[in-house]
């Protein structure tokens, strides 16, 4: 009697099983198939980008080899590194814009540099310290043209503490300063900024003398 009885539970439980199986296989074939299809694509979408990257690098230091070179085309080679923004990586495409416009206000394609400067300052997917170095390549071509007044507001907000190139900033500032006739203004800052510890010893260097002159 009790191996009919284990028999019988045996048979209920394969039953309930079968059931269960019957009722539950789709969700759960479906969960596995999208975990495995998830994975699939993150490896896939990671070879991907890790391809991308690598031809957006070999593309930039051709292009960058070209430009280097002794009696390169600058305008050719500008165009050239706006070209490869069209596909690079989001770090690629804004250090190739801003190669670009390097190369642009070399050959004197002021305005055109300056609209590819406020391009990335602009950019709000750009890390930051490529946006503060494209305000502050901004303000240093146009120190001859822009009015002090527009160039302070461009470097206040690089002039913040702890800011990547805040004292750059605070020199273009001072001569910003001294532009607007603010003489007097202009050596304190950069009596400050000779003084700081915490700058670039060749701009404290820089700073110390233009104080000096200012001073005699």
């Amino acid at each position: 009697m009790p191996d009919i009885f284990d028999e019988v539970e045996e048979d209920l439980r394969a039953e309930r099983a079968q059931k269960l199986w019957a009722r539950f296989s789709t969700p759960i074939l479906a969960a596995l198939l999208l975990v495995i299809a998830g994975v699939g694509g993150w490896q896939g979408w990671r070879w991907y980008e890790t391809r991308r990257e690598t031809a957006a690098a070999t593309a930039f230091m051709a292009a960058h080899r070209a430009a280097e070179a002794e009696g390169a085309d600058l305008a050719a080679m500008a165009s050239r590194f706006e070209g490869l923004t069209a596909d690079a990586p989001e770090g690629y495409r804004i250090i190739a814009l801003l190669r670009a416009a390097a190369l642009k206000a070399e050959i004197g394609e002021r305005d055109t540099a300056l609209a590819l400067y406020d391009r990335v300052a602009n950019d709000t997917a750009a890390d930051p310290i490529y946006r503060d170095l494209a305000s502050l390549m901004w303000v240093l071509r146009s120190m001859d043209t822009a009015e002090p007044a527009t160039l302070a507001a461009r470097l206040a907000p690089l002039q913040r503490p702890g800011a990547p190139f805040s004292a750059s900033a605070r020199e273009l500032a001072a001569l910003a300063q001294l532009r607007a006739g603010q003489r007097d203004e202009a050596r304190r800052a950069l009596e400050s900024l000779a003084g700081d510890v915490t700058a670039p010893q060749a701009i404290r260097d820089r700073a110390g003398r233009v104080a000096a002159g200012l001073a005699s």
